[in-house]
């Protein structure tokens, strides 16, 4: 379970690193400081995942799934780029893939 947890943590740090990258971008430099450290934490919580146990490819295709997921609806919530029915389509089906790669490694 702590795999999980740790996963969930890169995840959460990775996508705000990337939303605050959107601001900082947008000439408010300020936001460069929560982006390095959304990164920073994203990828110690990812080897730390990995550290635990979890294979490579399942905590990869989760982390960067649900990155761009959460990413993309980030995104429309609190800056109002587009979700298009295409771009939800293809979420799903990176999710699917992501969910055949996790029960494909299970021995």
């Amino acid at each position: 379970m702590t795999a999980w947890l740790l996963l969930v943590v890169a995840v959460v740090a990775e996508v705000a690193g990337t939303l605050s990258l959107r601001l900082a971008a947008t000439g408010r430099p300020v936001w460069y400081t929560a982006v390095g450290a959304g990164y920073l934490v994203a990828f110690t919580g990812l080897a730390a995942t990995l550290g635990q146990g979890m294979p490579l490819g399942v905590a990869y295709g989760i982390w960067a799934a649900a990155g761009v997921a959460l990413t993309a609806i980030g995104s429309r919530v609190f800056f109002g780029e587009p979700l298009t029915r295409v771009m939800v389509l293809g979420i799903a089906l990176i999710m699917a893939g992501v969910l055949l790669v996790e029960l494909g490694s299970v021995r």
